[in-house]
């Protein structure tokens, strides 16, 4: 099963996503106005078994981000072993994750474009897998951070690379420009280790691989993730966490090779899906 918040005729409804379009659940659970809602209240498998057998009522949407009130979105850098390598500063792997956080607006849905503001042309792309928590922990356990998953979706974590460099510790203004990346097309409910451990990512940038790896190379695993920043913070269901990219951004090709209008860039995961982008300049 798989659920996505998208909008048709100026209206916002979440529902199951299928192959012959979307079945509408939002109307069915007014307790629960919005999927970030659902997820907050630990409603998944509520909403798969609602859907079973119902008809779909919207065979043409457009795809929102997929949880666009999310309160707290955490992202992970720099966490494959190329990646590491590609600053070329002779830094060995360090002993703990980078973090930073991005906000809902940076992001849009899938088949929306990703914009390029006029201030800056550097747009990069970042081919991510992105959990969503759906079991509150503080301090949990390497071993127990997989029970406080609830869905996985996918990320392009959309950054104007020469607004990182603005301040001497600080990423973060170049990593939330409204609509610099997006996150979907949707969520797939999360039932089974193999979804992460054996997941391969894969990002085309018109149809040109550019990044292709496997999570479990990753230097900071998502169990280790959920274990490091759980001990910080309290973890909350409908939390994001976007787990980090492979080598391959456009910024580390000489010269560099960043986005531009008329771009299609694609992640795909199997298992979850292919969240597609083009890229617009700002209008």
């Amino acid at each position: 099963m798989r659920f996505s918040t998208y909008t048709t005729d100026g209206e916002t409804f979440y529902g199951a996503i299928t192959d012959a379009g979307a079945i509408c659940l939002s109307a069915l659970f007014p307790e629960w106005p919005t999927l970030y809602d659902a997820v907050a209240a630990n409603g998944l498998d509520i909403l798969s078994a609602a859907a079973e057998g119902r008809p779909v009522t919207h065979a043409g949407f457009s795809y929102e981000m997929i949880l666009p009130n999310a309160p707290r979105i955490l992202c992970v850098g720099v966490n494959f072993p190329d990646r590491n390598a590609e600053y070329k500063d002779g830094s060995a792997q360090p002993d703990h994750m980078s973090l930073f956080p991005r906000f809902a607006s940076g992001f849009t849905g899938h088949g929306r474009p990703l914009i390029r503001p006029p201030e800056n042309h550097t747009l990069d792309y970042e081919g991510e897998v992105a959990i969503v928590i759906g079991k509150e922990g503080r301090r949990i356990r390497v071993e127990d951070a997989y029970d406080h998953i609830a869905a996985l979706t996918l990320c392009n974590e959309g950054t104007i690379r020469d607004w990182v460099r603005h301040a001497k510790f600080n990423v973060t203004q170049g990593k939330n420009w409204d609509r610099s990346g997006a996150l979907g097309p949707w969520l797939v409910p999360f039932r089974n280790a193999s979804q992460l451990d054996e997941a391969r990512i894969i990002t085309r940038v018109n149809g040109e691989v550019r990044q292709d790896d496997y999570l479990k190379r990753m230097m900071f695993p998502v169990r280790e993730e959920i274990a490091y920043i759980s001990t910080f913070m309290t973890l909350m269901p409908g939390d994001i966490i976007v787990t980090g990219t492979p080598t391959g951004a456009g910024a580390r090709f000489d010269p560099p090779r960043y986005l531009k209008p008329g771009d299609v860039v694609e992640i795909e995961v199997d298992g979850i899906g292919v969240l597609r982008n083009g890229v617009e300049d700002e209008q």
